[in-house]
């Protein structure tokens, strides 16, 4: 197992590398706006997931994949010429489900205020059940005893 400082440095290697040369454009008219966000690299350095988003709907996303596929072996080839390891890892893209994820949880937040609203509305002109402070005080000694 290699040292994971080894392996951060050549995840980050590879994702310069890798977007990089889709700045520069592959050619495939299946390939949309894609950004590399993220890339995870095994223990022995041997296989790397590239994550990836790409601007656009869900059928141009599946066609950026197909493409991102063909590629793979374009791909590595180019991460291997840049990268100083004796063994160039396999690479697998994964579309990125960030956007959705970060989406939904907003969705989640705006529920959540909504809902705080709701009971801070009920709450208004209310008052506890019972004593206001409902938590015990130690006794205070009178100093006539």
């Amino acid at each position: 197992m290699a040292n994971p400082d080894r392996a951060r440095k050549l995840a980050e290697r590879i994702k310069e590398i890798i977007a990089r040369r889709l700045e520069k454009g592959i050619r495939d008219p299946r390939m949309g706006f894609a950004t590399i966000t993220d890339v995870r690299v095994t223990g022995d350095l041997q296989h790397a997931t590239v994550f990836f988003t790409v601007y656009g709907s869900d059928e141009e996303r599946q066609d950026s994949l197909k493409a991102l596929k063909a590629a793979t072996g374009m791909l590595r080839t180019e991460v291997g010429r840049n990268i100083t390891s004796r063994l160039t890892p396999s690479l697998e893209f994964v579309l990125d489900a960030l956007p959705e994820t970060s989406a939904h949880m907003e969705d989640l937040l705006l529920q959540a205020k909504i809902r705080d609203a709701l009971v801070a509305k009920e709450a208004e002109g209310k008052s506890f059940a019972g004593d206001a402070d409902p938590y015990i005080h130690p006794r205070e000694d009178d100093d006539d005893e």
